[in-house]
């Protein structure tokens, strides 16, 4: 018997993945049913609906041109028309707690830094002093407001 579309045929399944069952039809034919055409209700968990060695009836939906061949039980299944309710439960996120609202420290530029030397006519190692502490100082305040959940970009989420 050649296996044809929309065709019913009894099967015995011979392997089970977490994607769907492997079958042999009773003509030798081998073809699998994804899990979302085991059940019009939803399945978790194949192997709690099917069972190595368990007979099936089932519908052939698809044959592909390599001879792959699809099979479905929920087609056969009446339809109650109740689909919304038989739809996996969706889990609904987590309760975010906010923080107050704290502003942002105010970050300068490497710009801002004085590089003239001041009227007191300093030196360069005191000039390479004085822009090594600021450069400490800003990059301390950086470091603290990403801690509070402060970011660089401002959409305040204190991810990068």
């Amino acid at each position: 018997m050649s296996l044809k579309i929309d065709t019913i045929v009894n099967a015995k399944v011979t392997g089970i993945t977490n994607f769907g069952a492997f079958v042999e039809t009773e003509d030798g034919s081998k073809g699998m049913i994804h899990i979302s055409e085991v059940s019009r209700s939803y399945v978790e968990d194949i192997k709690s609906v099917l069972k190595i060695g368990q007979a099936v009836r089932c519908k052939v939906i698809s044959i592909s041109p390599e001879g792959k061949i699809a099979l479905s039980i929920k087609q056969l299944e009446p339809d109650t028309g109740e689909k919304k309710s038989q739809k996996k439960p969706r889990r609904s996120p987590p309760q975010r707690q906010f923080k107050k609202y704290e502003p942002a420290p105010a970050v300068t530029s490497p710009g801002d830094f004085e590089w003239q030397s001041s009227s007191k006519g300093g030196s360069f190692e005191d000039m390479m002093s004085k822009f090594k502490r600021t450069s400490e100082d800003k990059m301390s305040d950086l470091k603290r407001g990403e801690s509070r959940g402060y970011s660089r970009r401002g959409n305040g989420s204190g991810r990068k």
